[in-house]
């Protein structure tokens, strides 16, 4: 029997069932809680993980500057872990940064076995970016953090700029 899995980008309508999936994790303090208010303000940075249409993953992009973002929020449902849909979140947030123009992603995780196996490499937390740690700051085990830095660079050479679509192609006529 074949399944079919659908990595998306997050839509209004996901925030309530990605909610439900980052909650137990957040519970075991495993990731960080996240309000249904936070989720939406943050949608944009989201993608989700649909197993024959119930969405069972989800991870976010968060992007620091033009050289660096983190795959944060990666959760996939228990009762589906071992399909590869973890594999294929990571992969659409590594394809997202390079849409963005981002030359190299980070994560902070307990599982740095996973990443290493993705070609990530794991790195001292104080190498990454200060600003990263404003998040950071809300977790209860922030003073004794235990969390691996692992790190991938997606380009070695600097990103070339895409051609941008237009999101409108409107025309003005003047009313001269």
């Amino acid at each position: 029997m074949s399944h079919r899995i659908v990595v998306r980008a997050a839509e209004t309508g996901d925030v309530d069932g990605i909610y439900a999936l980052l909650r137990p994790y957040a519970q075991n303090q495993i990731i960080l809680q996240r309000s249904k208010d936070d989720l939406f303000q943050h949608l944009q940075e989201f993608i989700v993980a649909e197993y024959d249409g119930i969405l069972v993953g989800t991870a976010a992009l968060h992007i620091y500057g033009s050289n660096i973002a983190e795959i944060r929020s990666l959760v996939v449902k228990p009762s589906h872990q071992g399909k590869r849909i973890g594999h294929l979140l990571v992969e659409g947030c590594e394809k997202l940064a390079l849409q963005l123009h981002v030359a190299q992603v980070f994560a902070l995780t307990y599982v740095d076995r996973f990443f290493t196996n993705m070609g990530y490499d794991v790195v001292a937390k104080e190498s990454l970016p200060h600003k990263i740690w404003t998040v950071c700051v809300h977790c209860k085990k922030f003073a004794d953090c235990d969390e691996i830095a692992v790190q991938k660079r997606l380009s070695d050479a600097p990103i070339k700029p895409m051609e941008v679509m237009p999101i409108l192609n409107v025309t003005v006529k003047s009313q001269a």
